[in-house]
């Protein structure tokens, strides 16, 4: 099941979800279903589940403000949200999206749509960019050592998923942006 834009807004209200992390999310969310149109369009994926990869985005860092049982870290609590909210779905491409997950075989994306929305998150702070400006952010906070280790070994992996995309597309990652943002994108028939 997929849920529609008022049940996202109703679980956004819910779990207290802030106002830049729900730009974040619709930021996500637009370059996702941008990159899966595309693809589409191109006829280099012959199917991808839009409608589910938009809300996955949509709901991705939904745990961000949620505390955490002992032995969750982020989105792990959001997994646990989606799921008992009957969502499992959407809970499968969410535990797929964190920086650490392309280093553990376990939960590394593999569908086309837990990779577009694992990249489309790489690529948006608090707005699109590409994923070169996003690590020069993680890289410029003042990270653990343990979390700098997961960036750098993380970074070569994300880097060729934003080369294949993008070259599949035939778009520079500079150039993203610029055209994610000028195409309508949403499948939700609601206008925020």
């Amino acid at each position: 099941m997929i849920p529609t834009r008022q049940k996202i807004d109703a679980l956004w209200n819910t779990h207290n979800l802030p106002p830049l992390k729900r730009n974040h999310c619709m930021l996500v969310a637009r370059l996702a279903v941008w990159f899966a149109q595309r693809l589409m369009a191109e006829g280099s994926v012959k199917e991808i589940n839009i409608p589910l990869l938009e809300a996955a985005a949509l709901l991705h860092d939904i745990d961000k403000m949620v505390p955490k049982l002992p032995h969750e870290q982020h989105p792990d609590a959001g997994v646990r949200i989606l799921t008992a909210a009957g969502y499992p779905l959407i809970a499968d491409l969410v535990k797929t999206h964190p920086l650490h997950a392309i280093l553990d075989q376990n939960i590394a994306p593999r569908s086309i749509e837990q990779k577009l929305l694992y990249l489309s998150d790489k690529m948006v702070k608090h707005e699109i960019i590409t994923v070169d400006q996003r690590f020069a952010l993680w890289r410029s906070e003042n990270l653990p050592a343990t979390a700098r280790d997961v960036l750098d070994r993380s970074y070569p992996l994300v880097k060729a998923l934003e080369t294949e995309v993008c070259g599949v597309l035939r778009v520079a990652p500079e150039d993203v942006a610029k055209l994610a943002n000028t195409t309508e994108t949403s499948t939700m028939n609601v206008s925020h």
